[in-house]
């Protein structure tokens, strides 16, 4: 019986204070869900919910259910904290009220 081809992939997390890569071999047809089980990721960082955190590959959004290919970057990314045009706005009208 042959071995499936085996895919080279590299998960990326990063908080503030930690940034995380991990590159692993997992077989053809592994989701980005279970290549994340299979790191051990979840298990060394207990911060990373993905019930709340969204993931993609390469900067794009993707769901946990999407099919790896070779050379993918699985990115995790953490909940924001803030709205980012909130955000803006505030530092807007903080630089008006300068001026």
């Amino acid at each position: 019986m042959a071995e499936s081809a085996q895919l080279q992939v590299e998960i990326c997390y990063a908080t503030p204070d930690v940034q995380i890569r991990r590159e692993l071999m997992v077989a053809d047809g592994t989701t980005i869900q279970q290549a994340i089980m299979q790191s051990g990721l979840l298990r060394d960082c207990s911060a990373i919910d993905l019930t709340v955190c969204r993931v993609g590959i390469y900067g794009k959004l993707k769901t946990p259910d999407t099919v790896l290919r070779d050379q993918d970057r699985i990115e995790i990314y953490r909940p924001l904290i803030a709205d980012p045009k909130d955000s803006r706005r505030q530092r807007v009208s903080v630089k008006a009220a300068r001026s």
